[in-house]
């Protein structure tokens, strides 16, 4: 069944009893609480349990569309079966709501408005005119409402219609290990409808090894039920049923999509058969997770639609020119490289002479290359190109064909590989998993770990399977591969389940919604290497009946004695520091009294956090994250010895994280959201040689390296070139798309309401002391300051309401009538360049001014928002009226809007490598000067103790009318130069610069990273063992390679990387310093410190320096001033040997203490 019905009533028994339990969906600390429309009742309280590397070029930013504010609740059910008689109780949850302002755009149906008008198309258009019938059972999902503050990034993701038929698909979970938990956990995250978890099994001590959701107070609890409550907790718009005996394959038919964790292989097929002749089709997807083992099956049915293969944005170009031959040459402007790909659909629009191309057709191109491609279309006998066009990749559906299981397992076709230095794993894993399942059959156990005659009889059993294949036997079937395999088979991995949990998760996502290509349709992992180097006998894997026995039945007990006297460092508590807490408390990391984990993080909780930072609640919002995120982490594991701290990591807190402290640490774990954080850890980890696991996530990306020492390269060695941005003249005077428009607005709103008053309060509090500074640096900058102070305190002043809906009424005359009519004016439609080409020629768009009208919505609310700004910015009180579009029409209609003239001496910026808008003069002195003289005038009229109020943007508050203001600047601009435009939510995406995330990829790039966690705190491992990642869940890929090794600078018998650091001890004269060199073949021609010079050979007074200590001169010299926590000082020596060759040399510490 590809996509849900409509969302509604939930289709599963009637409930008996309706309970109000403790309401815990994400709000502020201010929230409106619905009332609950079921019977009052008992209150039921519930238990609780208290970032980006790089991507390649080319990735781009999706475009979304608002969405209606809230989602009505939904209720819990908790569904148990015995013998075949149904009951259950029902918990019905009042939803928390929340005011937000109107939404004054259109709100379309679809994820995109239309595919053929320009370049600002939603990544969620399907294609060009695909319809609900083309994908089967789309329903009328528009009745689900969006927490928008709540899913903010995760719609940054999906679009509005995906998130939409999510929360109109129920999902079937079976298997609530580990596994299990982690794919039930993103599924709740993500805001299904409901989420039903089936087992029949108990909680055993054997598994807190790998799931979250348990404590040792569960043992002995049916899983299912278990469950609940901790699951609820993350999302309670999300109904948590559970089913506690064995399933039937009728039962099936209440679900979009199932999933099965722990089934034998003949059930699954007597299930898929159902599931795939279903009419319409239940999505079924098998998966399972054996020790370093994991496979995954789908089959959606047997013709399953995906709207959105791969959840980019259509690509887009420019036209410059189009040929009349056959077939066309198009040429596009070289503004941006075309990202077309030979057989590519498009469409054109705004083509200007050639309008036979503007009918919407999608066309088939070729030849594609950076900035034109072949059209494969006779254009002989169109008109003749003039100029203009846009030309709009259009992405078409695809209809995948999938086979049942019991096809599928005789004639797997093609595997989803992962790691090509693994390519005939695949077929060795199908065989090995199929042979599991006969050896569980036959002796209705698992293989124990360890035992050789086990593992014998799984390999025997494999071999007859792989006998009885004809031409497709593998030749060989890898037999110690096979004993990994046996001996792990039991149990579930906190890692592996993390991993896959993100992958499967993502799969019933794209089942529900039809959105990213599905995984088609086997996919094999395993990760060997992960297990210790050093050989291990039968004692090393016996249980110790401990929450870790199923990781000690992988690893053996000694590493697990590694693992729990490990000290780590985790920097950064948002998304992956969830996660990174959850696995390494599951793990047993830093759980003994010699192991220590320390987690910082400077941030707090904020709402939009909620939907992936599964460790927070609503009730967490305003607390510090490390705080919170290290006690949910101890309620998971109470053994885990954690210290949260809040400090940014950096040169500012090198008191804080001091030498000894680095020295002390077993491993860092980054979970960082900025590039500049990762590349001082990373230099901190180089400097004291420490591993550094690095991480990220963009959307459905994610990716992974390994900084190890001596092994591989560091984080820092190499970068990605920097983001393209667009010319200052481009931006505010000639732009051609909606990021150069938001651009400008966030642009505008800063200066006129926090840069502004920010300088008139800096002004107020020290008059002469802030026109000294303006007059002693005399420049068109200090000049442009003045001017805006001076208007804001005297023209712009504002003292009523009245005032501010005055200023914002004439504001929207300069910025969308004046200035427009103004650069006309000077650079008229027909206006031509030095060389003789239109001026207007793409990617320039001619625009035109804006005739203001208070019927118009759009204008309308940009004065009320404006006004309302304004007016905070005054501390004046806003009426409530304001908000009244008919009386707010009223007021606007009362200013007076004065003409415009034109000026003929109007200087424009059109170099596009000009940094500043403001054009130095040679009277500046003159102007700075009287315009103090005019500021000391309108200082001596202003009331006691005046002051303004700068405000700072704010992106998540719904309510604060920032984005509100910023939206209303870039749709008015964007409607002068005919520019589609946005709503607010796809606004706050992009002038917020909010980076897409959700649950599924970050959940896959932890459980990777911590499979490398096991190799790193092992030891012993080559650089071969480690991977670095890249996947991309939407298509899906998945590359891992073993990471890049480190220059390695050969000198004499010598050789050092970047990873080593030359210590010279017993606190050195400089003269000894250099003959420690000289006895190493190196003459040192120039010692530094800092950015200062204490010694070069050049220089004779320096010779004078020869008898003094090292640290004595950084001192004197250089004015250092070493803290009583350090022992060394760090210096740079530039060398040559015996031939005068410049030889770099690794750091060195000079060691005084």
């Amino acid at each position: 069944m590809p996509f849900p019905p409509a969302a509604g009533p939930h289709p599963t028994t009637q409930p008996r009893a309706d309970l109000s339990v403790k309401p815990s969906i994400p709000s502020r600390a201010l929230h409106h609480r619905s009332p609950s429309r079921t019977t009052p009742s008992p209150t039921l309280s519930l238990p609780h349990f208290s970032r980006i590397p790089f991507f390649p070029a080319g990735t781009n930013r999706l475009l979304f569309y608002m969405l209606p504010r809230k989602r009505t609740g939904e209720g819990v059910v908790v569904k148990e079966e015995d013998n075949g008689a149904a009951s259950a109780s029902f918990h019905k949850k009042p939803r928390i709501g929340g005011f937000g302002s109107a939404v004054l755009t259109a709100t379309n149906t679809s994820d995109c408005s239309s595919i053929a008008i320009q370049s600002s198309n939603s990544s969620n258009c399907n294609s060009s005119g695909v319809t609900g019938s083309s994908i089967m059972a789309l329903g009328d999902s528009g009745s689900a409402d969006i927490d928008e503050d709540l899913h903010s990034r995760q719609l940054a993701v999906y679009g509005r219609e995906t998130m939409r038929r999510l929360f109109a698909s129920n999902v079937l979970v079976s298997g609530m290990q580990g596994f299990g938990a982690e794919i039930a956990k993103n599924l709740v995250l993500a805001g299904v409808k409901s989420v039903t978890l089936h087992d029949v099994g108990t909680v055993e001590l054997w598994d807190m090894s790998s799931n979250f959701i348990f404590s040792e107070n569960d043992v002995g609890k049916n899983r299912a039920l278990a469950s609940v409550p901790k699951l609820q907790e993350l999302n309670n718009a999300v109904a948590i049923d559970t089913i506690t005996t064995e399933l039937t394959k009728e039962q099936l038919s209440d679900f979009q999509a199932v999933v099965f964790t722990d089934i034998s292989l003949e059930k699954a097929i007597e299930f898929n058969d159902y599931c795939h002749t279903h009419e319409p089709p239940i999505s079924f997807i098998k998966a399972e997770v054996r020790g370093l083992f994991g496979s995954v099956f789908c089959d959606f049915g047997p013709a399953f639609t995906v709207v959105d293969v791969d959840g980019e944005e259509p690509h887009s170009g420019i036209i410059a020119s189009i040929s009349n031959d056959n077939p066309a040459l198009v040429s596009c402007v070289d503004d941006e490289r075309l990202e077309f790909q030979d057989g590519d659909l498009v469409i054109f629009s705004e083509v200007q002479g050639m309008s036979e191309l503007n009918d919407g057709k999608p066309r088939k191109i070729k030849s594609a290359r950076p900035y034109s491609f072949i059209l494969e279309e006779d254009t002989t006998k169109y008109a003749t190109y003039e100029k203009g066009g846009i030309v709009t990749q259009v992405k078409e559906p695809k209809v995948l064909n999938f086979k049942p299981l019991r096809e599928a397992l005789k004639d797997p076709g093609d595997f989803l590989l992962s790691d090509f230095s693994k390519f005939d794993r695949p077929p060795l894993l199908h065989l090995a998993f199929q042979a599991l399942d006969k050896f569980v059959s036959e002796f209705g156990r698992y293989p124990v770990a360890g035992s050789e005659e086990d593992a014998r009889r799984l390999i025997s059993t494999a071999t007859t399977i792989n006998e009885n294949l004809g031409d497709g036997k593998l030749e060989d079937i890898n037999p110690k591969l096979l004993r990994h395999f046996a001996f792990g088979a039991k149990a579930v991995l906190n890692p592996m389940a993390a991993m896959f949990g993100g992958i499967v998760g993502q799969e019933v996502v794209k089942a529900c919604s039809g959105k990213f290509h599905p995984l088609f349709q086997f996919f094999y992992f395993d990760s060997v290497e992960s297990l210790p180097v050093e050989p291990m006998d039968s004692s090393d894997f016996r249980p110790q009946n401990c929450r870790y026995d199923a990781q000690i039945s992988v690893f053996g007990s000694k590493l697990q004695k590694k693992l729990e006297d490990a000290k780590v460092f985790i920097v950064g508590s948002g998304a992956l520091g969830c996660e990174f807490l959850k696995n390494v408390a599951l793990m047993g990391v830093s759980c003994s009294n010699q192991g220590k984990l320390t987690v910082t993080d400077d941030d707090v909780i904020e709402k939009s956090n909620l939907s992936r930072q599964f460790l927070f609640r609503d009730w967490n919002i305003g607390q510090a994250k490390s705080t919170v995120a290290a006690s949910a982490a101890t309620s998971i594991n109470p053994r885990l010895n954690v210290e949260a701290l809040q400090n940014r990591v950096g040169p500012e807190t090198e008191n804080i994280f001091d030498d000894t402290f680095w020295e002390n640490l077993s491993v860092v774990i980054n979970a960082l959201d900025n590039v500049n954080a990762r590349l001082y850890v990373d230099q901190r980890c180089l400097y004291f040689q420490k591993p550094l696991l690095e991480s990220g996530t963009l959307g459905a990306k994610c990716n992974t390296q390994m900084v190890i020492p001596h092994l591989t390269e560091n984080y820092g060695a190499s970068r990605d070139p920097p983001e393209k941005q667009a010319p200052m003249c481009t931006v505010h005077s000639f732009p051609h798309n909606i990021d150069h428009c938001l651009t400008w607005a966030r642009s505008e709103f800063e200066g006129l309401l926090e840069k502004t008053p920010a300088e008139v309060n800096a002004y107020l509090s020290s008059p002469l002391e802030y026109t000294n500074s303006m007059s002693n640096a005399g420049d068109a900058q200090a000049r442009d300051t003045l001017e805006r102070v001076l208007e804001c305190l005297e023209k712009e002043r504002c003292e009523t309401f009245e005032d501010c809906i005055n200023w914002a009424r004439l504001k929207f005359e300069d910025y969308f009538a004046n200035r427009v009519r103004q650069l006309i004016y000077t650079f008229p439609e027909d206006a031509a360049t030095s060389t003789g080409a239109p001026f207007w020629s793409a990617p320039k768009r001619f625009p035109r001014p804006l005739l203001f009208s208070a019927s118009d919505i759009g204008h309308l609310h940009f004065v009320m928002a404006a006004s309302i700004l304004r007016a905070e910015t005054f501390g004046i009180p806003i009426p409530d009226w304001v908000k009244h579009p008919m009386k707010l029409a009223e007021a606007v209609d009362k200013v007076m809007v004065p003409d415009f003239q034109p000026k003929k001496d109007a200087k424009i910026v059109t170099d596009e490598k000009a940094t500043s808008l403001s054009a130095a003069s040679v009277d500046d002195s003159a102007v700075i000067n009287e315009l103090i003289k005019k500021l000391e005038q309108c200082y001596k009229i202003l009331p006691p103790g005046f002051k303004m109020k700068p405000i700072q943007f704010e992106k998540d508050d719904d309510t604060n009318y920032h984005m509100d203001l910023i939206a209303g600047l870039a749709n008015m601009r964007a409607r002068n130069y005919s520019i589609p435009e946005v709503d607010k939510l796809k606004a706050k995406f992009i002038a917020g610069r909010i980076i897409p995330a959700i649950a599924t990829s970050t959940a896959m790039a932890t459980g990777l990273v911590c499979l490398d966690l096991y190799k790193v705190l092992a030891g012993g491992h080559k650089l071969e063992d480690y991977r670095n990642t890249f996947a991309n869940l939407a298509l899906p890929l998945f590359s891992m390679a073993e990471p890049v090794p480190p220059k390695v600078i050969n000198h004499r018998d010598m050789s050092w990387t970047v990873w080593d650091r030359w210590v010279v001890k017993d606190n050195p004269t400089l003269r000894e310093l250099l003959q420690w060199l000289k006895d190493k073949g190196l003459n040192a021609y120039s010692i530094s410190c800092g950015s200062s010079l204490l010694y070069n050979s050049m220089f004779p007074r320096h010779r004078d320096r020869m008898d003094k200590k090292v640290v004595d001169l950084a001192r004197e010299v250089a004015k250092v001033e070493i803290p009583p926590y350090r022992r060394h000082l760090d210096v740079v020596v530039a060398c040559e040997d015996d031939e005068d060759n410049d030889i770099d040399i690794p750091q060195l510490s000079i060691y005084f203490r």
